[in-house]
């Protein structure tokens, strides 16, 4: 499959700036990352959009203009042309542009210096972050059990959110509603376990390249749940040669 010059601007942007979604995108099939490319382009964008500027309300228009973008996506008609949004049309379906409307508003907790308001919260953002977008990966490609989908996501997302605490302290933000080890090494657990629960869904083989994107999640959780301290040290990441080999048999496999 021939790539346009807006997928190939999605892919460079992904490579760029999600280097780890990058290598799951290219594990998948050809035909796979056609739809994919766009979705964490878009996912990227996003997530990016509180961080370039100091100013609140100017984040607040930038992510206004994603969730105008969603809605004319969502809305089936004409969408305004932009090298994420036009492939972006082509990979969603509209009742999916409206639910990722969520991860948009989510992604204003990153806006402001205050803390989550509660536990409650922070699964939310996680929920919203992460599981909302393998779910829209996933059902972009073939049939998924929804359930499934946010469950992986929803581990992959706080792997990475365990990832970036190091640097969202050093920005002065409280990341965790309880910091303590015990309750760090709780939430790993409970990340683990509904990676196990989705790894139970119905994932047709047309969806499965999507969870590709969870090749991090388990050696990260895990060792977040043995020893989280290394979540404030910021040594979760698995060495390279292990999350290369593991990578290679998610792929040959099928399973995450």
């Amino acid at each position: 499959m021939d790539f346009d010059d807006d997928l190939t601007s999605c892919a460079a942007a992904v490579e760029r700036g999600d280097p780890g979604r990058f290598r799951a995108v290219m594990a998948a099939p050809v035909a796979a990352r056609a739809v994919l490319f766009p979705i964490y382009a878009f996912n990227l964008e996003v997530a990016r959009a509180p961080w370039v500027t100091s100013e609140a309300m100017i984040g607040e228009m930038r992510l206004q203009w994603w969730r105008d973008a969603l809605a004319e996506i969502a809305e089936g008609g004409m969408v305004r042309r932009h090298d994420v949004v036009t492939p972006l049309a082509l990979s969603l379906a509209p009742g999916m542009a409206v639910r990722l409307d969520r991860l948009v508003g989510a992604r204003r907790w990153d806006l402001y210096p205050e803390p989550f308001e509660d536990d409650a919260h922070f699964h939310r953002y996680i929920e919203e972050t992460g599981g909302l977008l393998l779910l829209a990966a996933a059902s972009s490609l073939g049939p998924v059990d929804e359930a499934a989908a946010l469950d992986a996501g929803y581990a992959a997302g706080l792997a990475a959110f365990f990832r970036a605490i190091p640097e969202l302290e050093s920005k002065g933000r409280q990341p965790m509603v309880d910091g303590r080890p015990e309750a760090v090494a709780a939430l790993a657990r409970g990340g683990l376990e509904r990676l196990r629960q989705a790894r139970h869904g119905r994932i047709s083989k047309e969806a499965r390249p999507a969870f590709l994107a969870t090749w991090e999640a388990e050696p990260v959780l895990k060792a977040a749940a043995r020893a989280p301290e290394r979540v404030k040290d910021g040594t979760l990441t698995p060495g390279p040669a292990k999350s290369a080999a593991r990578l290679a048999l998610m792929k040959a496999t099928g399973r995450f």
